[in-house]
């Protein structure tokens, strides 16, 4: 992740300037503007560990915020503390020594990040987790929070997922209202076959065995099994083993932790679950200040 990146900064100095953290009247009201203190950032239950490059990048927005910010942070993690990895609770995360009233004034906003991102990684880990041992690989979708997407789907990739599309212009998937208004499945595909820009892959969505058929003998490259059974999904892949080339096929709809292995057992190359980001809970850290 390029935490420096123009469209992490945007993320993140809109949520500074959202809590109006420049504008912090119980700090300037109760903290001297001198003092320092030390920040404890602490795992309150077992999670994957998501964003912790975001504390070191909200303290350098904030003081572009601001303006009169002198001193700098020092964000202390241990060697074996970065994303991805799995922490226990109790454990400490990481140790920042700041101004006080910076440290303050960041904290909800640092929190905020580093939980949500570490929420989504957990529950992504959960599902990989799920179908160990076998050749299927989890997706995300585009069921983010607005604005958050691109932190969304880097914790996807924290808790060993794997992104589907970041947005509209990354390819085409055809869904069940682009076929609705097109006539039907054979002529969305066939329209998008002819209209495409490049190398742009083309995915097309089907809720039945019959509409597989028909696309696939249009040429379809790519399909997504909408909220199929497992017997269905494995009666496809079957299918398409048959053909003499490679049709990759992903499976949506109705798979929750408790199916999702039953799934990825029938050989579907992808499972795609929209609740890892639209349904995600925020794990419990806490940040504990004390004078430096």
């Amino acid at each position: 992740m390029d935490w420096n990146s123009r469209r992490v900064t945007a993320v993140l100095e809109n949520a500074l300037t959202e809590d109006r953290a420049t504008r912090d009247a119980t700090t300037y009201a109760c903290i001297d503007p001198n003092q320092r203190a030390t920040g404890t950032l602490i795992a309150k239950e077992d999670c994957i560990l998501a964003g912790i490059g975001a504390v070191q990048r909200i303290f350098e927005v904030y003081a572009m915020l601001d303006g009169a910010v002198v001193s700098h942070p020092e964000v202390t993690t241990h060697p074996e503390i970065f994303d991805g990895v799995r922490l226990r609770k109790g454990q400490t995360v990481a140790v920042i020594r700041h101004n006080a009233r910076v440290l303050l004034s960041c904290e909800r906003v640092i929190l905020n990040v580093i939980q949500r991102m570490s929420g989504i990684a957990t529950a992504t880990r959960r599902f990989v987790d799920a179908i160990a041992g076998t050749h299927a690989k989890i997706l995300d979708t585009r069921k983010t929070v607005p604005g958050l997407r691109v932190l969304d789907k880097y914790a996807v990739r924290c808790g060993g997922g794997t992104n589907h599309r970041l947005d509209l212009s990354d390819g085409v998937l055809i869904k069940n209202n682009h076929i609705a208004l097109a006539g039907s499945a054979v002529e969305a595909l066939d329209r998008a076959i002819r209209n495409r820009r490049g190398e742009q892959p083309i995915e097309i969505e089907v809720r039945s065995l019959e509409e597989l058929e028909q696309v696939l003998e249009k040429g379809a490259e790519s399909v997504l099994l909408d909220n199929m059974t497992a017997e269905d999904v494995r009666t496809a892949v079957e299918r398409v083993k048959k053909l003499d080339r490679s049709v990759p096929l992903e499976a949506s709809g109705g798979i929750v932790l408790e199916n999702v292995r039953s799934y990825a057992e029938t050989g579907v190359n992808f499972i795609s679950v929209g609740a890892l980001t639209h349904s995600a809970r925020a794990v419990d850290l806490s940040l504990r200040i004390m004078p430096a």
